[in-house]
């Protein structure tokens, strides 16, 4: 089989994978807007429309550690095709779904189905493009996510206006199918590039990284901002708006989209200028840093005074959000490329778990606060500071002065 042209490889590749890091995205913010639907349909507390969400997260967070091994054992095309169908069975599930349980479950599988989609498209690259094209392919690919939480915004508030949100799921999975089919249609495969290591050589590589001090230096951060973000961009940013600055579905939908571009200008802009920044001698791990400071301080502004630009402040933290995704690349390139794709798995797995645990807990904690009284709007303040206290210690474990032997 001959190599694809550069042509046939956006086509071919890029375009199949960015379409499921769409979906992936779209699948993981929808929540936002259809979140309040759910609430008042199954009368749904702040506690159990959290679990509801998160469900996405703890399933996807869980299959990290397993995936690396078989994108390594497999290749990004089968194994992203294979579990795009379990996505689109779970947006089935949701869909025809009337109780707490069969929504959870339905969300589950949606998590685990989508798993692959950013790792797989890193796996494909690498695969297929010399190291210098990476960074922003990066971008773009990110990009594609950005687009997907774009969808997830003021489009799908409009496509709520003719159709119910059980139609909007069906639609999902039908979608998520083709997806999956032209992943494993056009997809170009790399031959006989499929590793044999077995799997105690596979799992020692992973006791290497999660041993490495490296990779600890930017765990917290990925828990707690990277995860922490997720949570509250999947869910809270919507209920935060409603109640603490009062805005109505339309409001908070049009205040989301702004939030999405934003994301989105952040992706691209790392796309085009990360490479070009370390050309010209800035550090990645200076940019992750500031970035990373500038969007707990915005948090923090938010926090202490919802009321005060929150129309330009939720916005920088997007932008510092997709900034933050610099740390797969910090972490992986400590480590020999044959583990490249088991470090950033690994780090992803601490970022979904931040963003599962996160987001049930502000939810069990707003639902305790106001049980003892508290306002509601004082409750989601509160929670927002316990959010921003790991915040704080994880970026002053990261900017600690670091003894290099």
């Amino acid at each position: 089989m001959n190599s694809p042209d550069s042509r046939q490889l956006l086509l071919r590749l890029f375009m199949p994978f960015a379409a499921g890091y769409f979906l992936s995205y779209l699948y993981r913010t929808v929540n936002a807007v259809i979140g309040p639907l759910l609430a008042t349909e199954l009368s749904l507390g702040d506690n159990a429309l959290g679990l509801l969400t998160s469900t996405y997260f703890l399933a996807f967070g869980a299959a990290q550690l397993p995936l690396g091994m078989l994108l390594d054992r497999f290749g990004p095309r089968r194994v992203e095709a294979g579990l795009l169908l379990i996505a689109a069975s779970g947006a089935t599930i949701f869909a025809l779904s009337y109780t707490l349980g069969g929504l959870a479950s339905g969300r589950a599988l949606i998590g685990l189905g989508v798993s692959a989609c950013l790792m797989a498209s890193f796996k494909a690259f690498s695969q297929w493009y010399p190291p210098e094209r990476l960074a922003s392919l990066t971008g773009w690919i990110m990009a594609s996510g950005g687009l997907g939480a774009l969808a997830a915004s003021k489009p799908l508030e409009l496509a709520l206006g003719f159709a119910t949100w059980r139609e909007v799921a069906l639609a999902l999975a039908a979608t998520t199918l083709a997806v999956a089919a032209m992943l494993w249609l056009i997809a170009p495969e790399k031959v006989g590039d499929g590793k044999t290591t077995g799997f105690s050589e596979q799992m020692a590589g992973v006791r290497k990284i999660y041993s490495s001090a490296h990779f600890w230096r930017y765990a917290p951060m990925s828990f707690w901002f990277t995860g922490g973000f997720m949570a509250v961009q999947g869910l809270w940013v919507a209920r935060w708006m409603s109640v603490i600055e009062g805005l109505d579905s339309g409001e908070v939908a049009a205040r989301l989209t702004w939030n999405g571009i934003a994301m989105l200008i952040g992706f691209l802009s790392m796309g085009f200028f990360a490479t070009r920044l370390v050309q010209r001698g800035f550090k990645l791990e200076k940019i992750y840093a500031y970035a990373m400071l500038l969007g707990i301080i915005n948090l923090f502004l938010i926090a202490v005074a919802p009321n005060f630009a929150s129309y330009l402040l939720w916005p920088i933290l997007s932008i510092c959000f997709s900034l933050s995704n610099i740390s797969y690349s910090l972490v992986a390139q400590h480590f020999p490329p044959s583990l490249s794709g088991r470090a950033n798995t690994a780090l992803n797995l601490l970022t979904f778990s931040g963003a599962f645990g996160l987001q049930w807990g502000i939810g069990i904690l707003v639902d305790a606060l106001q049980a003892g009284g508290w306002a509601a709007d004082t409750a989601y303040r509160m929670a927002f500071f316990a959010l921003l206290g790991g915040q704080l210690l994880a970026i002053i474990w990261l900017l600690r002065p670091v003894r290099h032997n």
